[in-house]
């Protein structure tokens, strides 16, 4: 188990995911493991060909563009500071199964998450990404909960 080689930290670019990836970046740090940012684009459903206003292609590749950018920044700032980082961007429509995809594929002994904090109907409708990578994910999973979660209970 110890000490962890690859770490992945999930990246939506909230500020709860910054913190969990401050975390993340300090762990890779003392263990000098590998980082990996990953971020999920959610999946555009294809729209029938007669709405040609909406180009859900080029939107959708736009999406991964601005994410790999993004990461890449994170990554390059992340390698200055000695840690050595890479980054994904995965498509899905369930984006905890990604991760735990993402991870599993690249051999990730760590996963370094954030809650953001829903509850009631929110929790209800969107469901939880990080409870669901905490129940299905083979690797532990470190959860940093957000003040908002926090002052839930």
């Amino acid at each position: 188990m110890l000490p962890f080689t690859k770490i992945l930290s999930p990246i939506d670019f909230s500020d709860p995911s910054h913190a969990a990836l401050d975390m993340a970046a300090e762990l890779a740090s003392r263990f000098e493991a590998e980082l990996w940012l990953v971020h999920i684009v959610p999946a555009i459903p294809r729209l029938p060909a007669a709405s040609y206003a909406f180009k859900e292609r080029e939107y959708e590749e736009e999406l991964h563009r601005d994410a790999e950018r993004r990461l890449a920044e994170m990554a390059q700032k992340l390698s200055q500071k000695g840690i050595k980082a890479k980054s994904t961007v995965g498509t899905a429509n369930d984006a905890a199964m990604e991760i735990i995809r993402i991870g599993e594929h690249s051999g990730v002994d760590l996963i370094v998450i954030a809650t953001h904090g829903m509850s009631g109907w929110h929790k209800l409708v969107f469901g939880s990404v990080t409870e669901k990578v905490v129940r299905v994910a083979q690797c532990p999973v470190l959860i940093l909960r957000t003040h908002k979660a926090a002052e839930v209970r």
